[in-house]
């Protein structure tokens, strides 16, 4: 090889080395506090974000109360995507997040579903023959805003006395939903998102007119201020690219 050629290569060796440090340099890690509903769809929009950006986003899954409790006691979230309005409202009140960062990105829903194929009927009307199953799962409603729409529902629809006694309550809708797919509930309310997919069980859309809609917020916290790789998050989750994964996971967009 001669002298000048190998000059030449090892000046475009260098060149792409720098591009790629330089494109490294730009990436950056955010963590973010995220509700249980909003499990798979969060995968997938953080796989087409880093795919897109370069940047990561570390998940980190519970019920909306849990989290903003982890959150007032110091969590090092960058952001919460919340189950709900109010958490979102209160980080800001209590000076947890940055303002004017909050924005609603989805609208839950939650169904009746039961791994039973024939349990639950299209109307919903198994809530009104206890006798036909052993246990009910909710979310708990303290701390889970789709556990608070189960009981705002059974409660419309006249059902919820009857059922107390019946009724099991997950940490979170992931634990709801798990309890439900094991069988250990032979029905429960679950997130819409969760069984969209369900080709094996048996569900009823509850109406949305039966319960407060479930906006859910989403806010840059405190930590996240001067976090590019979680202001960038916020911004690709209000993409088309992004509503585009929401919306095929049955939630509702503004």
């Amino acid at each position: 090889m001669s002298p000048t050629l190998f000059k030449t290569k090892a000046i475009l060796s260098f060149a792409l080395t720098a591009l790629c440090l330089s494109s490294n340099a730009h990436a950056d890690e955010t963590t973010l506090a995220v509700a249980a509903n909003f499990t798979a769809t969060a995968k997938d929009i953080a796989q087409a974000f880093e795919a897109e950006t370069g940047h990561k986003a570390v998940l980190v899954f519970g019920s909306t109360g849990k989290l903003y409790a982890q959150i007032a006691n110091g969590a090092p979230f960058d952001a919460l995507l919340a189950a709900d309005a109010v958490h979102p409202q209160k980080a800001e009140a209590d000076s947890l997040a940055v303002a004017g960062t909050r924005f609603t990105y989805a609208k839950g829903k939650i169904v009746l579903f039961s791994a039973d194929a024939k349990l639950v009927d299209g109307a919903g009307k198994v809530l009104g023959a206890p006798e036909t199953f052993n246990k009910i799962a909710i979310a708990n409603p303290q701390t889970a805003p789709y556990g608070a729409a189960a009981v705002e529902a059974m409660t419309q629809l006249g059902v919820y006395e009857g059922l107390k006694n019946k009724i099991v309550r997950g940490d979170s809708i992931a634990q709801t939903h798990q309890f439900v797919m094991t069988q250990n509930a032979q029905l429960g309310f679950v997130a819409y998102s969760q069984v969209i997919n369900d080709k094996t069980g048996s569900m009823w859309v509850v109406p949305e007119t039966l319960y407060t809609p479930i906006r859910q917020d989403a806010v840059l916290l405190k930590p996240g201020e001067n976090n590019e790789a979680a202001q960038a998050f916020l911004k690709f989750l209000q993409s088309d690219a992004a509503r585009a994964i929401i919306a095929s996971y049955g939630y509702g967009l503004d």
